[in-house]
């Protein structure tokens, strides 16, 4: 009992704001199917760290003496030391994506740029509210709309901030159906929104499959030489699915691999939400900061989809700038969803996948170019 009444008197009230926010990323995970291989193991990770003696994480027990913590041996073996697990993920991802829609409709690569504006507006806001250089890229590549991106654009960068920028970009991709409507509707009319797009789509030779992939690695290594690791796992992941000889390493990289570090990293993250170091005001400001990432990312892509439209004569969907984000496929399915609510004949959801599958792409350059520019100014 002694020792039960000394574990329960060591909890502060930190600690219990973290067990509430472990008990509602959970909630979102189980009620209402936000993300739950990513919301679950963190929501519970972020209990499991903040409980008193457990020895999760390093530290002197009573009678024991020190403790090497299983969570925060992953973290630093699998995060820390290398950034594996968020790079290995991107094989998994890289294998899920049909880049067909893109590569057939070249103009879609725009839009996928146009959507990454959120992460720079965040970066320069970031740094007028106070942060310093390295912690606002951080902040700012929460625009990403791209978990494992996030994670290691924040720990290469040596942010003191990672748990919270995890936690509000998975959490904002999680809510990407109720963010992305309210910023589109802000800047499109339902005329605009009515727009129809025949889908025509050019034949995509299995060779231009292959060779895709190589050539993207090629120019991420030559414009953006850091996000190599990003993209080049993405594109590897993504050779493995086109060249047609490895059917079953596909399809492992695409379930099995990328459920079982989505699981870990979900975990692992964790680390980074023990109570000391997430409560504060400046998780809150973190929290506000990449909610007006993702919301400038969206209403970028449309705002450039109304501004080729001034020269086309065929219209764009405005629609469809807002699926340049990364979240995918969140993001072409809440466009898809908004075209059949105005119209239900209007099929857009080929269209919002090439800008959607853009965005993958111009995500991590993106998070590379800000670690190549901080580090050079650092």
């Amino acid at each position: 009992m002694d020792f039960l009444l000394t574990n329960v008197l060591a909890i502060t009230w930190q600690q219990l704001v973290m067990y509430a926010v472990g008990i509602i990323l959970i909630y979102l995970a189980v009620k209402k199917e936000y993300e739950p291989s990513l919301l679950l193991p963190m929501g519970f990770g972020a209990i499991l760290v903040n409980l008193p003696n457990t020895g999760v994480i390093n530290q002197t027990l009573t009678g024991i003496g020190e403790t090497n913590g299983i969570i925060q041996w992953l973290f630093e073996i699998g995060i820390e030391a290398s950034e594996a697990l968020p790079i290995l993920l991107f094989i998994g991802i890289g294998a899920m994506i049909d880049f067909g829609p893109l590569l057939s409709q070249p103009i879609m690569f725009l839009f996928g740029a146009a959507a990454q504006f959120g992460i720079f507006a965040a970066v320069v806001f970031a740094t007028l509210v106070g942060f310093d250089l390295k912690d606002a890229a951080s902040i700012g590549i929460i625009g990403a709309a791209d978990g494992p991106t996030s994670i290691l654009v924040s720990q290469m960068l040596k942010s003191n901030y990672v748990g919270a920028i995890a936690v509000a970009a998975y959490s904002y991709m999680a809510l990407v159906p109720i963010i992305q409507p309210f910023a589109i509707k802000l800047v499109t009319t339902k005329k605009e929104r009515q727009i129809k797009m025949p889908y025509n789509p050019k034949n995509v030779s299995k060779a231009t499959r292959i060779i895709f992939p190589i050539a993207v690695t090629f120019v991420a290594g030559l414009v953006a030489p850091t996000s190599v690791a990003l993209v080049g796992f993405l594109m590897f992941g993504n050779l493995i699915r086109e060249c047609g000889v490895l059917a079953s390493l596909s399809d492992s990289a695409q379930n099995q691999l990328a459920n079982l570090i989505t699981l870990l990293l979900g975990i692992t993250i964790a680390f980074s939400m023990r109570a000391e170091a997430f409560v504060n005001i400046n998780t809150i400001m973190i929290m506000g900061i990449g909610l007006l990432a993702f919301v400038f990312d969206t209403i970028g892509g449309v705002l450039f989809a109304k501004f080729i439209n001034l020269f086309r004569k065929e219209k764009i969907n405005p629609m469809i700038g807002a699926a340049g984000i990364s979240a995918f496929p969140m993001s072409s399915r809440v466009v898809q969803k908004m075209a059949l609510k105005e119209d239900p004949t209007n099929i857009l959801i080929m269209h919002a996948a090439g800008a959607n599958v853009s965005g993958q792409i111009a995500s991590v350059v993106a998070g590379g170019l800000l670690m190549s520019l901080v580090s050079n100014y650092l």
